[in-house]
């Protein structure tokens, strides 16, 4: 769903632009009281991972693909502030390095993929797991529908945007109705996606999931009739925690790799909801080249490579590598102001 140039008007992108850099500001804030030393590298991974698997498109209608927005496995893994930051700075890696999203539709991009996305997937989250009982398949069940629901809203926020600003004379009504009903198709692989990852971080480190804190519940024995709690387990040494964290952590990163490096070759050539409904209703007769278009990695492939797989999966480790980069540095550098405002010496104590 990303937005090229020339879709939206400047003073509609200019206005989303300001949105989204105060959304952003503050998701800076609320991320510094997310992240801690554990959760830090993982959230840098998490934006590696999305860039990768959102080179996955996967076929959902007719000549029609989808690939993962990331909004809701973000909010779901790392917290609902550190997950905007997240899916913004794929957006950011995305559109200079890869002429893919208008960077004069950055605003707009970040405010529908980052933001709404987010923000209702991981309402939905919390308010599902407030009536499920806790435990890791109520963590499933709940990612799959708030994923599955992120998806559509992204759409209805496209479509008000359009109609605010958009630069061509379309049927408001056919807009959402195309744009609605195939993102619902989208949401199903956005959902299983979600799930599928969020469970198999949970079923190995439940602790270092933000949505599945405060999942154990302490254990109750009965003795002599009477319900009585269990003696607290001894913790896990820290090197096997460590370990432990750095096992994932390393994973993830193959994984991440993999997909984007050798799986992506055979994902679905067909073009996204966004792209189709355009194309189709005639949103894009007025869509500008990109200004990084010229980019050595401009469509996701390595300029002068003349072999097509060899050229997309460089590209891929390339995107994975600098995301997972600038993504684990600037969630190092929230960390570390976060530890600096809350040392005694910040505060003058």
């Amino acid at each position: 769903m990303h937005v090229p140039d020339g879709f939206i008007d400047a003073p509609t992108s200019a206005v989303a632009g300001v949105v989204a850099a105060g959304a952003l500001a503050v998701s800076l804030r609320g991320a510094r009281r997310e992240l801690d030393e554990r959760t830090a590298p993982l959230a840098g991974l998490v934006a590696a991972f999305i860039f990768a698997v959102q080179m996955l498109n996967f076929p959902v209608a007719a000549g029609t693909s989808g690939h993962l927005l990331g909004g809701a496995l973000a909010a779901i893994l790392v917290g609902p502030c550190t997950a905007v930051l997240c899916v913004s700075v794929v957006l950011l890696m995305q559109g200079v390095l890869f002429a893919d999203g208008g960077l004069t539709a950055l605003g707009v991009n970040i405010t529908d993929m980052a933001i709404v996305t987010t923000v209702v997937a991981y309402a939905v989250f919390r308010g599902l797991l407030a009536v499920l009982p806790r435990s890791r398949r109520s963590i499933t069940a709940a990612s799959f529908v708030a994923a599955l629901l992120s998806v559509p809203a992204a759409a209805v926020v496209f479509t008000l945007i359009y109609a605010i600003g958009g630069t061509t004379d379309v049927s408001i009504v056919k807009v959402a109705t195309a744009m609605i009903g195939v993102h619902v198709l989208i949401g199903i692989g956005e959902a299983v996606i979600t799930a599928l990852t969020v469970a198999a971080v949970v079923a190995v480190r439940p602790d270092l999931v933000y949505g599945a804190r405060g999942l154990r519940h302490k254990l109750r024995l009965r003795v002599n009739g009477e319900l009585v709690d269990a003696p607290d387990a001894a913790p896990a040494p820290a090197a096997a925690r460590t370990t432990s964290r750095r096992t994932l952590w390393i994973t993830g990163l193959v994984t991440s790799l993999v997909l984007a490096g050798f799986v992506s070759f055979y994902a679905s050539a067909d073009p996204d909801g966004l792209e189709k409904v355009a194309h189709d209703k005639g949103i894009d007769k007025r869509a500008e080249p990109h200004h990084s278009s010229d980019s050595p990695l401009a469509d996701y492939g390595v300029k002068d490579v003349a072999n097509a797989r060899l050229s997309g999966g460089l590209a891929g480790v390339i995107g994975v590598g600098v995301t997972v980069v600038a993504g684990t540095a600037v969630f190092w550098a929230v960390r570390r102001r976060h530890h600096h405002d809350a040392s005694p010496t910040s505060t003058g104590i």
